[in-house]
């Protein structure tokens, strides 16, 4: 089966946990308490937007990890939003000499990334599977690559951050949408406004 078609036939799936908000994706878990949707933004805009102490990646490189997670984690809806966020932020900030990475990144491989970026993708990668793997190896790979431990410890949160919202999201089988196209108008708000 084809990414696209998966992609369609969980566009189809009903939700499997009664009592949800008729929304999509991540919105479900943000809807059922006020406090989950506060909390719930509040650490995606502290993850993939706000200034991070010593960090260098911006936010599209944050984006494309949480886009890389989301795609190791088999998440749809949350693979395909950070993918379109992370164009939207390209798009407005002139970036877009980094567009291809978003498709290679959802098939899971780093062929082309800059060597930092790689290395941080790497990390995120370990962390989301099992997070004892990651060794000193590792991180000095990426330190080697130019990054900073700002950009090692924003990879691990992302990483676990994103697994988190991947699992709320497949786990109440939330609403993914068919095409990709259906985030663009979304993705341009959050380029522009953050989560919040």
């Amino acid at each position: 089966m084809t990414r696209d078609d998966e992609r369609r036939a969980r566009a189809n799936e009903a939700p499997i946990v009664g009592g949800l908000p008729d929304a999509p994706g991540i919105r479900v878990a943000m809807l059922l308490t006020p406090g989950l949707g506060v909390h719930l933004r509040g650490l995606a805009d502290e993850l993939l937007v706000h200034d991070y102490p010593g960090a260098t990646i911006d936010r599209v490189d944050r984006e494309l990890i949480a886009t890389a997670v989301s795609a190791a984690n088999d998440c749809f809806f949350c693979m395909d939003s950070h993918g379109a966020h992370a164009a939207a932020v390209m798009q407005a900030t002139g970036r877009l000499n980094a567009m291809p990475a978003i498709e290679i990144l959802k098939d899971e491989a780093d062929d082309g990334l800059d060597a930092k970026l790689a290395a941080l993708v790497r990390i995120a990668r370990i962390v989301r599977r099992a997070p004892r793997e990651l060794t000193v190896e590792d991180v000095e790979a990426a330190t080697a690559a130019g990054a900073s431990d700002g950009d090692v410890q924003l990879a691990v949160l992302i990483a676990a951050g994103f697994s988190m919202y991947n699992r709320m999201v497949d786990g109440l089988r939330a609403g993914t949408a068919p095409s990709i196209e259906a985030y663009a108008g979304r993705a341009a708000e959050i380029a522009a406004h953050g989560y919040s």
